[in-house]
């Protein structure tokens, strides 16, 4: 000991303040533990943000997703309408170039008509 004493008194006030401080610490962790209640509350709003922010991901996901498609439809959409406009262009151009193959048919089918009428015409 020290030959006043206020030494080995001053370490003893310390040490029993700091005992005290962690005491209470440990109180207020009992008690936090202690109360169920407010643990499952507190669970469930966690669970309740987990839940809002994995669905807000899954509908940035299908939304972008559909954005991708509809674009890839639009763009084969376009593709497609684009080559069946130069097929029937080609298919003019060819009918303009060399119109007799038509006109034969046209014809062909008129006389059809005709000699078809022409046996009804006849039956009655």
């Amino acid at each position: 000991m020290t030959g006043n004493g206020t030494g080995d008194t001053e370490a003893l006030r310390e040490e029993i303040r700091r005992t005290r401080v962690e005491l209470g610490e440990t109180m207020e962790a009992l008690a936090a533990k202690a109360d169920v209640k407010a643990r499952l509350k507190e669970s469930a709003e966690q669970a309740k943000e987990r839940m809002r922010e994995q669905a807000a991901q899954t509908v940035a996901r299908v939304r972008g997703q559909a954005v991708r498609g509809a674009g890839l439809a639009r763009a084969q959409a376009y593709e497609k309408g684009e080559l069946v406009r130069a097929q029937a262009h080609d298919k003019g151009e060819l009918v303009r170039r060399n119109p007799v193959p038509w006109a034969a048919i046209a014809a062909g089918a008129v006389a059809t008509v005709v000699v078809l009428m022409i046996v009804r015409g006849r039956r009655r």
